[in-house]
C-alpha cells in the first residue's frame, strides 16, 4: 500500500478488519469467495460491502477485485476470522504472506492446522501422509525461528482434554516455547535451523508409536489390564521402528521418540537410563506436563501452574527445565491458574 493510501486509512482500522494480499486473494474460490469482502473507499475514508457470501463475482468484477487488491484496497472482516481461519489452515504457507494477521489470529491458525494435520496422520501414519504433516511443520519452524516468542502464544491455544493428536500438538507447542525461554536471546545462536526443524518433529511425533495401540486402549477408562499396560509400554520401541519406515532417523527425532519416558534417576522406560538427552529431557518435561493438564476419561486435567510445581518438586525431571516452565507460565504468559 503506497503511503497516500496509508494516511487516507482512519487509525484502528485494523481492529475491525484485516487487508488481504493478492496471495491471499488468489487462495480463495476465484467466482465464490468463503468470506465477505470489503473495499476502502478513498473518497469517504471508510468501509463499504463489495462482496456478500452466497453471491458469484463476474469475470469484470473478479478483474477489479484483483486490481483494488494490488492497491492494497481490499479488507475482509474480523468477524470472519472463524472462517478466515479454516481457510488458511488447509493453505498453511499463507501465514507467512499475510502481513496483517496478529499473533493470536496466527496460533489460531496454526492449531487447528496442526491438530487437523497430526490426526490425518496418526489415522494412517505412512510416509506419504507425513509429508503433509512436515510441510505444516516446515511453516511453523519458519515462523517462530524468526522470533521464538511468537511461541508463546501457541501455548495459551493447549488443547485441554486429550487425544493423541491434541497431545502431540500440546507438546509441540510447549516443548517450543520452553525452548525459547531456556535459550533467551541466544536461541538464533545455540540452535541452528536443521537441528531447530528435526526437534520441532520430535516434539510433535514423540508418541508416534501409540498409533499402534490399539484406541480402544487409548481411550479406556478404567485401570488397564496387564497386556494393555504392556501394549502401552512398547510404544517407544514400536515409534523408533516406525521412525525408520518414515526415513525420519534424525538424532533429534530418534531422541524425542526413545527418551520422552526416561528419568534422570534411572526409574524410566525402556531402557532406565540416568543419561537423557537434550532433546530426551525437554520432551519429557513437555510429555508430562501436557498429560496432566489435560482432562481424560478416568481425570480432570490439572491447573497449569500446578502442575509445573509438581514437576519442579519432582528430582526425576531436569530443574533447570522445569523452572524455566514455572517461568514461562508465571513471568511471559502471566498465568494465574
Amino acid at each position: 500500500m503506497s503511503s497516500k493510501k496509508s494516511q487516507a486509512i482512519p487509525d484502528g482500522l485494523n481492529e475491525e478488519y484485516y487487508q488481504i494480499s493478492p496471495d491471499i486473494l488468489g487462495s480463495f474460490n476465484k467466482f465464490r469467495p468463503p468470506l465477505n469482502i470489503f473495499l476502502f473507499k478513498e473518497d469517504v475514508a471508510r468501509i463499504v460491502p463489495y462482496y456478500k457470501v452466497g453471491d458469484r463475482l463476474s469475470n469484470e468484477r473478479i478483474e477489479e477485485l484483483a486490481a483494488l487488491t494490488a492497491q492494497g484496497m481490499v479488507f475482509v472482516s474480523r468477524d470472519d476470522h472463524p472462517v478466515y481461519v479454516k481457510h488458511i489452515s488447509y493453505q498453511l504457507d499463507l501465514v507467512l504472506v499475510d502481513s496483517n494477521l496478529k499473533e493470536r489470529e496466527i496460533a489460531d491458525i496454526f492449531t487447528q492446522a496442526l491438530t487437523r494435520r497430526t490426526a490425518e496422520f496418526f489415522d494412517q501414519p505412512v510416509h506419504a501422509v507425513f509429508e503433509k504433516l512436515w510441510v505444516d511443520l516446515m511453516v511453523l519452524t519458519e515462523y517462530l525461528y524468526a522470533d521464538i516468542n511468537r511461541s508463546r502464544a501457541l501455548v495459551r491455544r493447549l488443547h485441554r482434554t486429550h487425544s493423541l493428536e491434541n497431545h502431540s500438538v500440546n507438546c509441540g507447542f510447549l516443548g517450543l516455547a520452553l525452548l525459547g525461554r531456556l535459550k533467551g536471546k541466544q536461541f538464533q545462536e545455540d540452535i541452528q535451523r536443521k537441528s531447530f526443524n528435526r526437534l520441532t518433529a520430535g516434539l510433535f511425533l514423540h508418541d508416534l508409536g501409540m498409533a499402534k495401540v490399539p484406541s480402544f486402549i487409548r481411550v479406556k477408562d478404567k485401570p488397564l489390564t496387564p497386556d494393555e499396560r504392556t501394549k502401552v509400554g512398547v510404544h517407544t520401541k514400536m515409534g523408533y521402528e516406525m521412525l525408520t519406515k518414515l526415513d525420519l532417523r534424525y538424532t533429534e527425532i530418534e531422541q524425542c521418540v526413545t527418551e520422552h519416558h526416561e528419568r534422570l534417576n534411572g526409574s524410566g522406560y525402556p531402557m532406565k537410563t540416568v543419561k537423557q538427552s537434550f532433546a530426551g529431557r525437554l520432551c519429557a518435561v513437555a510429555d508430562s506436563f501436557c498429560a496432566m493438564i489435560t482432562d481424560r476419561p478416568y481425570s480432570k486435567g490439572l491447573p497449569m501452574l500446578k502442575a509445573a510445581a509438581d514437576l519442579a518438586g519432582d528430582r526425576r525431571y531436569d530443574p533447570e527445565m522445569t523452572k524455566a516452565l514455572q517461568a514461562l507460565l508465571l513471568l511471559d504468559l502471566k498465568i494465574r491458574e
